[in-house]
């Protein structure tokens, strides 16, 4: 999941080295902390947060709905 979700970000941002994203996992959340370049925040979140939205919907499509667990994305600048 964590491929999928640098796969969607990379493209939308000026600084696609600065991509990475970090898990943890617990009995029922599962953890994204998607690290982006500080200039690319605003891309990431999208007007009105859509971009966010998105791809908390495929993680949660992905992974979240199998493993009857809710996935949680924090965007966090380096």
């Amino acid at each position: 999941m964590t491929e999928l979700i640098k796969t969607i970000v990379k493209p939308l941002v000026d600084h696609p080295e600065s991509v990475s994203v970090e898990t943890s996992e617990n009995d029922r959340t599962i953890t994204y902390r998607l690290f982006v370049h500080k200039d690319d925040m605003g891309k990431v979140i999208g007007k009105q947060g859509r971009v966010a939205k998105a791809i908390r919907t495929v993680t949660f499509a992905g992974v979240g709905s199998q493993q009857q667990k809710r996935t949680v994305i924090e965007i966090v600048d380096q």
